[in-house]
Parts: C-alpha cells; sequence; structure tokens
C-alpha cells in the first residue's frame, strides 16, 4: 500500500472516531472540505504542515497518520 493510500485510510478512520464531519474538520484545520476529501479518496498528497494540522485537531501525532499499522 503507497503512503497516500495508507494516510487516506488513516485520516478517515481517524475522524470517524473523532465523530466529525468532512465539513468539521477542514474548519478547524484550516482547509477545504473538497481538500479533506480528495485525501481521503487518495486524490492528492498533503503537505507536511497539512498532516500536523489535521493531526492536531484529531488530537493525535501527525505519525499515526502515516503509520501502515496504525489502528
Amino acid at each position: 500500500m503507497e503512503i497516500r493510500e495508507v494516510f487516506a485510510r488513516n485520516l478517515r478512520r481517524h475522524r470517524q472516531k473523532k465523530k466529525l464531519s468532512q465539513e468539521a474538520l477542514a474548519h478547524e484545520a484550516g482547509v477545504d472540505r473538497t481538500y479533506v476529501s480528495a485525501l481521503e479518496r487518495s486524490v492528492y498528497a498533503a503537505s507536511i504542515d497539512t498532516v500536523a494540522k489535521l493531526a492536531r485537531v484529531l488530537g493525535i501525532d501527525p505519525a499515526d497518520l502515516l503509520n501502515p499499522h496504525s489502528e
């Protein structure tokens, strides 16, 4: 699995675990909802700054979004 797919899977899982909509996550992270959607579908690759913003909102370590074995 490519890192972009790992990130997409982990982002969706952590967002759903926090019961956040894509819109709510995007608003808190200062990004567009369509961008969050594209990230979750592996359409775009997130910058390291975006990974950090999303992780902060989700209350996790940025590495958790990139870990292929993250549960």
